[in-house]
């Protein structure tokens, strides 16, 4: 009975998960994105030296579905989306979970300013539509306002507003996600949502260099109340500087003693097709948090692992 009284006290929490779907999906087809299911088992991930995927026979659950969307860009698609099932082995945590829901989506002919606007709509119609107005109020009380310009950072201004270190120096040393775990995100998204940009090349991932400074990358996460909610790109087309970037992640996890992934090689063919384009990553789950006033993705989801 105890494990029926805790599904049913999520009544609310899920009835706002529904709604902030629904309304996920009609902001996206109401401006003409196709959106699309790709496969959660595949065989080959883009290696990332800190996040896991679950094998699948000798195949893995999709971490993310950025490749095969990314393929269907190249393909000629120019606006897509997904609400998508994702998974990564040994997160579990007060804002994470082993499977989660992402929502990513990609566009032709835009880049990762183009994005930020694009995240202020979308949190907007949310809002609007559930009847929230420009404000959320968290779990502690706090308000966020979501009144259009939100807080643009750049990470070598956080460093220097929030830490001793710069960019560089946390890079060298292998520091730069603690510092931004434990010096910067604390202080990002409170009051407004916060968007933090060009990141350092080696933190690059998928992201192409800024034409205009190629110390950094066109990169930028986005944090409402100190929470990471999002993570987007300008699309890296270079087949060959991609095909870089991933030996060297493959062989940072070499060294660590993970799993050393297949070259996504079909991925990296279709590269050179890739029109300038930008593409996002949100945490759905997340976001329901926020709009749900939870401080722990386990109230804004049916079932967690401990409940199967």
């Amino acid at each position: 009975m105890d494990e029926q009284w805790r599904l049913a006290r999520k009544s609310e929490a899920l009835r706002i998960r529904s709604a902030v779907i629904q309304a996920v999906r009609l902001f996206f087809i109401d401006r003409d994105f196709l959106e699309v299911e790709t496969p959660l088992r595949i065989p080959e991930i883009a290696p990332e030296a800190h996040i896991e995927a679950p094998a699948s026979e000798n195949w893995y659950l999709q971490t993310s579905p950025e490749l095969c969307m990314k393929r269907l860009l190249a393909a000629g698609y120019p606006r897509l989306f997904q609400v998508a099932r994702c998974f990564r082995k040994n997160e579990r945590g007060q804002l994470h979970l082993p499977e989660f829901t992402m929502l990513e989506w990609y566009e032709k002919g835009a880049c990762y300013l183009d994005l930020m606007e694009r995240c202020e709509d979308l949190i907007g119609f949310i809002a609007e539509k559930l009847d929230r107005g420009d404000v959320l109020v968290t779990a502690e009380g706090r308000r966020i306002s979501l009144e259009k310009p939100w807080e643009r950072l750049s990470v070598t201004e956080a460093f220097r507003r929030y830490t001793s270190l710069t960019p560089e120096e946390a890079v060298a040393r292998d520091r730069f996600d603690e510092v931004i775990g434990f010096e910067i995100e604390p202080n990002l998204g409170r009051g407004r949502p916060t968007f933090l940009y060009d990141y350092p090349v080696s933190l690059g991932s998928l992201a192409r260099l800024k034409r205009d400074d190629l110390s950094v990358a066109e990169r930028f996460e986005l944090y409402l109340d100190g929470i990471e909610l999002a993570n987007a790109f300008s699309e890296l087309n270079d087949e060959v500087e991609q095909g870089r970037r991933f030996e060297k992640e493959q062989q940072r996890r070499s060294t660590a003693g993970v799993t050393v992934y297949r070259e996504p090689e079909r991925f990296l063919a279709a590269l050179p097709l890739l029109p300038d384009s930008a593409g996002i990553a949100l945490g759905l789950d997340r976001l329901v948090m926020l709009f749900a006033g939870s401080s722990r993705i386990d109230d804004v989801v049916a079932f967690t692992p401990e409940m199967l």
